[in-house]
């Protein structure tokens, strides 16, 4: 059984979902970015934790940063040193969606529970998208 952990790559705070299960994705708590060695630590450790094969990881595709955040992601997946599948699933929108569901509420409290929204709804469009083809 695959188990997805969905990444929201930000510079300030990294959304984390995780998914063993092709309808259930649920949110884990964010990672508050100090520098890039503790950020891509912590994600090893959640990819352990979890026993991650995959990691699908949001980008803004056909963007004018699509190039260089491929870049930065690739960059930080190898301080991550992943062995299994790296994805890439289009975030476009996912932030706004994400601040939509929790309807202001907590919309601006800064601890990384929108990221983790984000990193659910890029995790909950891969797992559909696989499911179209497949």
């Amino acid at each position: 059984m695959k188990k997805y952990l969905a990444i929201d790559l930000g510079l300030k705070r990294i959304g984390l979902a995780y998914s063993a299960h092709k309808d259930l994705v649920t949110p884990l708590p964010a990672i508050i970015r100090k520098n890039r060695n503790q950020a891509s630590d912590e994600v090893k450790k959640a990819i352990k934790e979890w026993e991650i094969n995959s990691v699908v990881i949001g980008i803004p595709l056909g963007g004018s940063s699509e190039d260089e955040m491929r870049r930065r992601i690739a960059h930080f997946m190898n301080l991550v040193d992943f062995e299994g599948e790296v994805l890439y699933q289009d975030e476009a929108g996912s932030s706004l969606e994400a601040e939509n569901l929790m309807k202001g509420e907590i919309k601006y409290i800064r601890d990384g529970r929108v990221d983790s929204i984000s990193a659910m709804i890029i995790l909950q469009r891969y797992l559909y998208k696989l499911k179209q083809t497949s």
